[in-house]
């Protein structure tokens, strides 16, 4: 699927949380090690502003530190202090393709969520609310901190971590499935879970001349050099971040499911929305490009969707290019030959347009006046 051109693409910013110890750190240096060549900009809680690159392995930061040492971040700043952050992460010259927002583990995610969908900046769009769960600490987590249960239902995806440790994995998971609200729920240990949830695994643009975090990951696989004591540590999220034990390889897609739709007939705007309004639980994210056909002959509409968060950006088709839509769906346990049954219901070869017919998608086109600029 091609990607936006410059002028459109918008960084998406995720939001990392959970209880201290739940194994947010090491899935997000595990989310370094495979991002599939995708430039990963860090605000890290207690830290600073980080663009992590190769040159994060040998130590030397350089410019694109920004020291954050004022507390917990959803406290702490305000809407506008936290876009100063993340306009330093958004930067051009930093080829940033994903920001990554690891909170304190006491941290209020929806504060966070909220700042973000009130920025102004108009280089990022909101990628959703992870919240992590400590599997084999859940029972004594939710004793301690009831408002665990508000995290999960304001949450677009719940990584149930350390299940290796759980006595009854498969109970806290079933518990888990019952507190979100139409979330994926993804099974995992020492964080591991598939980038693709989260971010397009290729960069916006080609690198050149730069070691990445997958050059250095695939050199320690391969020089032998993967000691018995870095795979027995007593503590599995202590191990270090580039040495994956054997036991585990291979396991990344286990635990979802991906649709891939491509249609030559242009979509029928209330169809698609009748199908947008009732997407399933566990479909945590929609991507891709649709074609209104007579609604719009002028532009095509990249779609980006996370959990409940759904917005369009219209922008004009490609020269020369063959019009088609294509999406692309990512889930847990959703029924992948139904979802795309109810997209081909949406095809329409209809020549006329209803002029009613766009309002339901246009509600999620965001008005230029908000942003101080137009993302298409």
């Amino acid at each position: 699927m091609s990607q936006p051109s410059p002028k459109t693409q918008q960084i998406p910013v995720v939001v990392l949380a959970g209880f201290l110890g739940s194994g947010k750190t090491t899935l997000l240096n595990h989310l370094l090690h495979r991002s599939g060549g995708s430039r990963i900009g860090a605000l890290v809680n207690d830290f600073g502003a980080i663009e992590i690159d190769a040159m994060a392995v040998a130590g030397a930061l350089g410019d694109s530190t920004v020291s954050l040492g004022n507390g917990c971040l959803c406290c702490a700043v305000d809407a506008s202090e936290l876009d100063h952050y993340l306009e330093r992460l958004a930067e051009p010259g930093l080829g940033i393709d994903v920001i990554v927002i690891e909170a304190s583990g006491l941290a209020e995610p929806q504060e966070l969520v909220r700042m973000l969908l009130a920025s102004e900046h108009p280089g990022v769009v909101y990628g959703g609310l992870v919240e992590v769960v400590d599997a084999a600490e859940f029972d004594d987590t939710r004793a301690r901190h009831p408002e665990i249960d508000r995290h999960l239902a304001l949450a677009d995806l719940v990584v149930v971590n350390k299940l290796d440790r759980a006595a009854d994995g498969e109970r806290v998971l079933g518990l888990v499935r019952t507190l979100v609200d139409r979330a994926a729920v993804v099974p995992a240990t020492y964080g591991r879970i598939d980038p693709e949830f989260l971010f397009d695994c290729r960069p916006s643009e080609e690198r050149i001349g730069q070691l990445s975090f997958d050059d250095l990951h695939e050199a320690d696989l391969h020089d032998g050099d993967l000691h018995e004591a870095d795979l027995n540590t007593d503590d599995p999220d202590d191990r270090a971040p580039g040495h994956t034990p054997p036991d585990h390889a291979g396991h990344l897609h286990a635990a979802y499911d991906s649709l891939s739709f491509v249609s030559p007939v242009p979509l029928d705007p209330r169809r698609l929305m009748t199908f947008l309004d009732s997407r399933p639980e566990g479909l945590y994210r929609i991507k891709g490009y649709v074609d209104f056909g007579p609604y719009d002959v002028r532009n095509r509409y990249a779609v980006h969707a996370v959990g409940r968060f759904l917005r369009f950006y219209p922008e004009p088709w490609p020269a020369g290019g063959e019009r088609l839509t294509q999406l692309v769906l990512i889930g847990s346990g959703i029924d992948a030959a139904a979802l795309e049954k109810e997209l081909e219901a949406s095809r329409s070869d209809a020549p006329h347009a209803d002029e009613h017919g766009m309002w339901g998608v246009l509600r999620y086109v965001r008005d230029p006046e908000e942003q101080g600029a137009n993302p298409a």
